[in-house]
């Protein structure tokens, strides 16, 4: 078993992706995510809120919802929201501060958040976002946090160029809602940012990269990560300007292995990152047997860390943002 799991390990690593390499880059970044990846952005931004500046959540819910149970993942976190209660996730937040398995709490009240929940999100209904807005309210101003709920969209990144019809769900969970949700996420963290049209070309460079380096006890696949991700970089960044970098987790079954690189392609950040010198790191999850649907770990398949700074998960993204930084 264990020479099988290396096999196909070393599969991945002869496909000829590149090594991820170092950008001229400021030292705090952004993060976001889809579903699954929306757990897992809002898990990187309370790990590591002394330089995580902001994060954007669609269609996600509170900081350890699922308290490691996949029944509670899959009912409370997602269907039934009346049953999540945020005192017990704030008690755990803040044992885990106090325990350094965090950053300190205090970091996120400099922080913005984006929430975004569609009207017609059958996969994780509005309710839940809604307690994701609770769970930051106890620690961030009113005013730093930007709630999207009247958009008639389905389950899925919601943009104004590509996808399906916004109030159906299909298989790559993108969908075309005449909304940007790359552009109003990233300007809402940062700041006066230029918006792309929707006719806009990448004009950047989206390089496969090896994440098997970033795993160090065992093979990418044992920690449901896959043997290779996505880093975009825009000409300016690729010749050396000055850049920030922000991080985007796809949803469940929107790993390369299902879709390929179409997430990273059209999920709308790229171009996002070409009129406003982003570099976006596109980690990619992947399918094992405690996780068939290839999701970011928020509910304890790989551990019961799992939404700390010692997360396999979250401490593999970390070495490959550090890198990105020239800091590893």
């Amino acid at each position: 078993m264990v020479g099988y799991i290396f096999l196909l390990a070393l599969i991945g690593v002869c496909r000829g992706q590149s090594r991820l390499g170092s950008y001229n880059l400021e030292s705090s970044v952004s993060v976001s995510g889809i579903s699954s990846g929306a757990y897992m952005a809002n898990q990187f931004h309370v790990s590591h809120s002394g330089r995580v500046v902001g994060a954007a959540m669609f269609a996600g819910g509170p900081y350890y919802c699922a308290i490691g149970n996949a029944l509670t993942a899959t009912n409370a976190c997602m269907k039934f929201p009346s049953s999540i209660s945020i005192f017990p996730l704030k008690v755990y937040t803040e044992t885990c501060a106090s325990t350094g398995l965090i950053d300190p709490l205090s970091n996120l009240a400099r922080g913005r958040v984006f929430i975004f929940s569609g009207t017609r999100d059958s996969v994780v209904v509005q309710g839940v976002s809604k307690k994701l807005q609770d769970f930051y309210a106890s620690y961030i101003s009113s005013g730093a946090i930007k709630t999207v709920y009247t958009v008639a969209a389905e389950h899925a990144m919601p943009t104004d160029s590509y996808g399906g019809a916004c109030g159906s769900l299909n298989q790559e969970y993108i969908n075309n809602c005449n909304y940007n949700g790359a552009y109003e996420a990233l300007n809402h963290i940062h700041g006066g940012l230029q918006k792309p049209s929707s006719s806009a070309v990448q004009s950047g460079q989206l390089i496969l990269f090896d994440q098997t380096e970033f795993f160090n006890l065992a093979p990418t696949i044992t920690y449901g990560m896959d043997t290779a991700g996505y880093i975009y970089v825009p000409t300016a960044c690729r010749d050396g300007a000055r850049c920030r970098l922000h991080i985007a987790f796809h949803g469940c079954l929107q790993g390369r292995e299902k879709i390929g690189d179409k997430f990273a392609r059209y999920a709308g950040y790229n171009q996002v990152a070409d009129l406003n010198n982003f570099i976006i790191l596109y980690p990619q999850a992947r399918t094992i047997i405690t996780n068939p649907n290839g999701c970011w770990d928020w509910w304890g398949y790989t551990g019961l860390a799992y939404a700390t700074k010692n997360s396999f998960q979250v401490s593999g993204v970390q070495r490959m943002m550090l890198r990105a930084m020239g800091q590893y």
